[in-house]
This record gives structure tokens, C-alpha cells and sequence, in this order.
């Protein structure tokens, strides 16, 4: 797939890698607006190809009385808003096969979640739309697998699709980042490396999913060595205070140092 398939997508002369980012979920059009005008406002300084994230429910719960979105329409309505004031392409998850026309309305980009990359109804509805498809390879899944997904999505009419990487189940409550699996899923399609969810803890007592941020830099930069296309960071202004994934993403204050640092190394990898 070529970015430029993207609408709206910018820098693509740069030798970048692309970034997805944004909040885990869209809490409100205020808070969506900040961090998409903070992170443009990155992506132009240092010439980073921008797609915004934000998913308009979270279906993936632990808890029933875990956050699960703010009303699916309001949500996808700030996500066209955010489209169309800051003319940046857009992104969300989807669950089920009606979500897909529903969603398609009002984003470039339909995201199949990790638990559900293997729907293949999900994916067939995705390509259908003839949006760009972002498979998130299941945690449960190796890399080789993931061209059978991929395969989907083609044999379904559309060859704009992507894979993203966000670790692979290591017992029962921890991720490890396999970083042959880049070179082997570039092979497939365009690959993208989740840095924040490949930091998460799941299936914790409390129902709540743990995180170690302190580590987002790290993978982030072994991604990037690794010549992946794309980086997928979520990020909030006060992620203590957000109401879905908050233990592993990045403080928004943050993102210029560790965006400066990996454009560096970029450079530097490209100059080889």
C-alpha cells in the first residue's frame, strides 16, 4: 500500500516513518481537539506523516462497568470534525460487520483490533468499503500468520491495507515485542509498530489492564532501527486521568522529545 493512498496525508518526500497517534478513546471533542492540534503541530515541525487516532467505542472490556465511549455517532462525528478542520486523515477501531459502512462515513482508516484480526466476516466488511484496513496482528498470532489476513483483505477487492504489530502474549499477563517480525511482515503489506499497547499488562485482579510506560522509548526506537514504516503511540494530556489504556500511554507534554529523538535516529538509519 502507498501512504498516498491516504487522503490528506502530508510529508511523504520526508524518509519518515508515518505515526498513528492520539487517545485511546475519544472522551470529548475538547480533549480530542488538544491533542490533535499538539501532535500537528509536531508532525509539521519535524515532517512526520500524521494519522489521528482516537476509537469511537471500547468493545474490548474487562469490566462492565469499564468506559466504553461516549455515544458511537458523537464520537464519530469529532473524529469527521478533526478531518476536516485540521485536513489530517483519521482512525478508529471497529468491532462488527455493521460497524464497518457506519464507521467508513466519517474516517480513512478502519482498524481491525488484535483479538479479532482472524473475522474474517470483520474483514471482508472492511474491505468492502474500500477504506484503507489496519489489521492489528492478534497477540496470539505469529508474524507469518498474519499474510493469510492480509490475503483477505486483497481477495476482497481492496489492496489498501496495513498490519500493525502490538506485541505477542508471553503467559498470562505480559507482551514481548518480537522484532523479527517487522522485516517478515513488511513483506506482506505496510507495517506499523504499536509502541503503547505492546507495553500493556493484561488480564490483572482488578479487571484493569496495567502498562509500563517507561519503556515507550525503548521500543519505539528498536522499531525504528528496524526500519518499520509506521509507529502507533497513544498519548493524553494527563493519562492518570483518561478513561481507557491510561497506564501505558504517553504524557502529551512528552511526545516532542521522544518524536525529536526517533527523527534523529531515523536520519541516521537512512544515511547507511
Amino acid at each position: 500500500m502507498k501512504l498516498s493512498s491516504i487522503p490528506n496525508i502530508k510529508f511523504l518526500d520526508s524518509n519518515n516513518f508515518f505515526l498513528i497517534a492520539g487517545p485511546c478513546a475519544i472522551e470529548s471533542e475538547e480533549m480530542a481537539f488538544k491533542i490533535a492540534e499538539r501532535v500537528i503541530e509536531l508532525s509539521e515541525k519535524l515532517e512526520i506523516p500524521y494519522i489521528f487516532k482516537g476509537s469511537f467505542k471500547k468493545a474490548n472490556r474487562s469490566r462492565l462497568d469499564s468506559f466504553t465511549g461516549i455515544g458511537d455517532e458523537k464520537a464519530l462525528s469529532i473524529l469527521s470534525k478533526i478531518r476536516k478542520h485540521f485536513k489530517v486523515p483519521v482512525t478508529t477501531d471497529i468491532h462488527n460487520i455493521h460497524d464497518a459502512d457506519f464507521a467508513a462515513k466519517y474516517v480513512d482508516i478502519l482498524q481491525i483490533p488484535a483479538f479479532l484480526v482472524r473475522q474474517t466476516d470483520l474483514l471482508v466488511a472492511a474491505a468492502k468499503t474500500k477504506k484503507v484496513v489496519n489489521l492489528k496482528k492478534g497477540q496470539f498470532m505469529s508474524p507469518e500468520s498474519m499474510q493469510f489476513a492480509v490475503n483477505k483483505i486483497i481477495d476482497s477487492g481492496n489492496k489498501n491495507v496495513m498490519i500493525t504489530d502490538r506485541g505477542t502474549m508471553f503467559g498470562y499477563q505480559d507482551l514481548v515485542v518480537d522484532f523479527r517480525a517487522i522485516p517478515t511482515m513488511k513483506t506482506y503489506a505496510t507495517t506499523i509498530l504499536d509502541v503503547t499497547h505492546s507495553l500493556q499488562k493484561p488480564n490483572q485482579n482488578s479487571g484493569i489492564t496495567g502498562g509500563l510506560p517507561s519503556m515507550i522509548e525503548t521500543i519505539a526506537k528498536a522499531g525504528v532501527v528496524n526500519n518499520v514504516d509506521g509507529l502507533f503511540i497513544e498519548t493524553h494530556p494527563e493519562p492518570s486521568k483518561a478513561l481507557s489504556d491510561g497506564k501505558n500511554m504517553i504524557p502529551l507534554d512528552n511526545l516532542d522529545k521522544l518524536l525529536s529523538k526517533l527523527v534523529a535516529i531515523r536520519k541516521t538509519i537512512n544515511s547507511f
